[in-house]
């Protein structure tokens, strides 16, 4: 099986230059790529200083034609790493969280419900898996509260509300009712709110995307409270806006385990050409402005609300590590296991949903966010997982959430194939 893997996982790579050659856009230039050139491996930096001038480029809607994926279609990592189909059971797999105890829950989004795999057997499946509860809405954050090995409740993220269910280690379905600690702004727009506790478990931080593209605040009551991260009280009083100016961060929060600092990925704005706005990574400020709907990566003004709030220009903040425009940035995590060789250790790995507003696709890959070791990236990241687009564009896979297994292996959920991949490293 193995073999079968690693044979497919060659063949697969053959596809890249042949990628290349199918499609009739001209070649992208540096630092901006598509998904012809996404190649396990390769290091990208774009800066603020690379962003080109507002529709330099038309807009375009250019969104995946999804289709079954080919037996012949599997999906790509660096040398020694080894990709295998860890499940195909759960139904449009979106945000993936380990338990205290190793197993994994996953949010069943559009069927609202959220699913537990047990265990990990020896062909690498799940030992047992579970509905641990039905009938939510649109959930999508997890979190286990208290933080540390002996939780007491998991927190869901539906997209109105924060809800917990009681939960003791092992449990594969709830033993009680859920119990709704805090309503969120919800309706149009994007409707995934992430959550996750502060390490010491007094802070609940949830994020909350915009309604639109790029409405303005001021005169669009539907963007009343969005577009932000809220910070919460455990019981669910006390809510109010952590940092804002976030378009959408609901796809995306954790906690770097070195620092105990909030970071997020975000999905920027569209609509201003093929590399404009970049998506990105970053550690997130208390009282931060982060630009939208008025300016974008610092100081730069949206030409569509021009002359709008001056005054915020300048506390715009700069993110850490800018992504390719329209990747749609979701789930990521911390590597802190100790399968994977030393120099991931700290890692950021994240999934990037895919584009539908650039005219040769980008995204539908995992990347990797490298620290080197230090508290903060130095502004690259790195293709790791690629190769669900087809040569001629079509779309097959579409990775969602990133989680790091009790073995060290990384599970990764992929809502399009309606798979979970597991990524293990075997060595060169």
């Amino acid at each position: 099986m193995r073999h079968l893997l690693r044979l497919l996982v060659s063949t697969s790579l053959l596809s890249v230059f042949a990628c290349a050659q199918s499609h009739p856009a001209p070649p992208p230039k540096a630092p901006f790529t598509d998904y012809r050139y996404e190649k396990p491996g390769t290091v990208r930096k774009i800066t603020p200083a690379d962003l080109p001038a507002p529709y330099a480029t038309k807009s375009v809607d250019n969104g995946p034609r999804v289709i079954d994926r080919p037996k012949d279609a599997w999906p790509q990592a660096p040398a020694g790493f080894e990709v295998e189909l860890y499940s195909a059971e759960a139904k449009q797999p979106r945000k993936i969280l380990t338990a205290p105890n190793g197993d994994f829950f996953v949010a069943e989004m559009h069927d609202g419900n959220i699913r537990v795999f047990h265990g990990i057997t020896a062909e690498g499946k799940p030992q047992q898996s579970s509905v641990f509860a039905t009938g939510l809405n649109e959930p999508y954050g997890i979190a286990f509260y208290p933080p540390g090995p002996d939780p007491r409740y998991v927190y869901i993220g539906d997209t109105d509300a924060v809800l917990r269910f009681p939960y003791r280690n092992g449990d594969l379905k709830a033993s009680g009712k859920a119990e709704k600690l805090a309503s969120l702004p919800s309706g149009e727009g994007h409707s995934t709110r992430d959550l996750v506790f502060s390490p010491d478990g007094k802070r609940l931080f949830v994020a909350v995307g915009s309604a639109s593209n790029v409405d303005d605040p001021d005169t669009s009551s539907e963007e009343k409270n969005r577009a932000n991260i809220l910070v919460i009280n455990p019981d669910g009083s006390d809510a109010h806006v952590y940092a804002y100016g976030i378009r959408n961060a609901g796809g995306g929060l954790a906690i770097d385990p070195k620092t105990g600092e909030l970071w997020c990925s975000v999905n920027e704005r569209d609509a201003l050409g093929d590399n404009l706005v970049p998506d990105y990574i970053t550690h997130v400020q208390e009282g931060g402005f982060y630009g939208w709907p008025y300016y974008y990566i610092g100081g730069n003004p949206d030409p569509r609300l021009q002359g709008k709030h001056p005054e915020l220009r300048s506390k715009s903040i700069v993110p850490d590590v800018l992504l390719q425009p329209h990747n749609a940035s979701l789930g990521f995590v911390f590597y802190e296991g100790k399968q994977f060789p030393a120099e991931y250790q700290g890692d950021i790995f994240s999934s990037q949903h895919g584009s539908w507003n650039k005219g040769a696709r980008v995204g539908y890959e995992v990347i990797r966010v490298p620290f080197h070791q230090g508290e903060r990236p130095s502004g690259e990241y790195e293709d790791f997982l690629t190769g669900f687009v087809l040569p001629d564009g079509r779309v097959w896979g579409r990775p969602v959430g990133v989680a790091v297994a009790s073995d060290g292996s990384l599970l990764v959920t992929d809502d399009a194939s309606n798979s979970i991949w597991r990524v293990r490293y075997v060595g060169k």
